[in-house]
């Protein structure tokens, strides 16, 4: 994955698998936007349950600072989701209107008129593009996410061979950082078996690589692993660079991975 900074100050992450490919893409950091403390400065999302807020007219225009930066059309729509941390995928289609109040954790689309998108302060965003470039996701996958299976969902719903995908998977929480409970580390056994890749620790206490989950469902569902993009970067870790829910203790801003159909 490549840091990029746009002449508009935004500075967001980048896929050169999607680049080769004219789909404009990005994975943002917190850099480049409007909002003050503590959702300085690029805060495209509210944290739930908290007294303290961003003003939602900055956060829309931190989106718009960076669909510009990304390469995506000044006028294109938004399309996100109610996210609940499940395996629901919504299709964005050509001619007709968008319900962003839907839940879901995933959306697929190939209209170049809409920019697809979904937010993180910890979880794996994770993006996908057919070949040509024509047909586009964007995935949520916190824990819950994996375990549900949404990264595979969203691969099914974008129809085609899984083999001629390509995908990226952005920056999130690392390993080291991703501490949890007897309970999810069961889970993650009892989804991946002796792949699962979890690290115990002992006490019922162990650490989980999310990202290193994705691409391994990823590769499970067809994709091949020579077109999977995986970021190295810690939201929880660089904290100069990303929020975190984790870290932050939930006050905090809001990421967001967004993708356009090729035109």
């Amino acid at each position: 994955m490549q840091r990029r900074i746009a002449p508009n100050g935004v500075v967001y992450y980048a896929s050169p698998l999607f680049e080769s490919r004219g789909v404009p893409h990005a994975f943002s950091t917190r850099l480049g936007g409007i909002s003050p403390a503590p959702f300085d400065s690029l805060n495209l999302g509210n944290p739930n349950g908290c007294e303290i807020q961003d003003d939602y007219e900055r956060v829309w225009q931190n989106y718009r600072l960076l669909q510009t930066a990304a390469g995506c059309a000044a006028d294109a729509e938004l399309c996100h989701v109610h996210q609940v941390h499940g395996s629901a995928v919504v299709t964005v289609r050509a001619g007709e209107s968008f319900d962003n109040s839907r839940k879901a954790d995933a959306i697929v689309g190939s209209d170049p008129s809409r920019v697809l998108s979904v937010r993180v302060a910890d979880c794996v965003p994770v993006l996908l593009a057919s070949d040509d470039g024509r047909t586009v996701a964007a995935v949520h996958a916190g824990w819950r996410g994996v375990i549900a299976g949404v990264v595979p969902a969203a691969l099914g719903q974008m129809g085609g061979e899984a083999d001629s995908v390509v995908a990226a998977i952005g920056p999130c929480i690392g390993a080291e950082a991703f501490e949890v409970g007897s309970e999810v580390l069961d889970e993650f056994a009892g989804a991946f078996g002796a792949a699962a890749p979890v690290r115990n620790r002992g006490g019922g206490k162990g650490m989980v690589d999310l990202r290193e989950a994705v691409r391994l469902q990823l590769i499970g569902a067809g994709v091949r692993a020579a077109r999977i993009d995986v970021s190295d970067r810690c939201s929880y870790r660089d904290a100069e660079e990303f929020f975190s829910h984790r870290r932050d203790r939930g006050i905090t801003g809001r990421m967001a991975a967004i993708i356009a159909p090729a035109a």
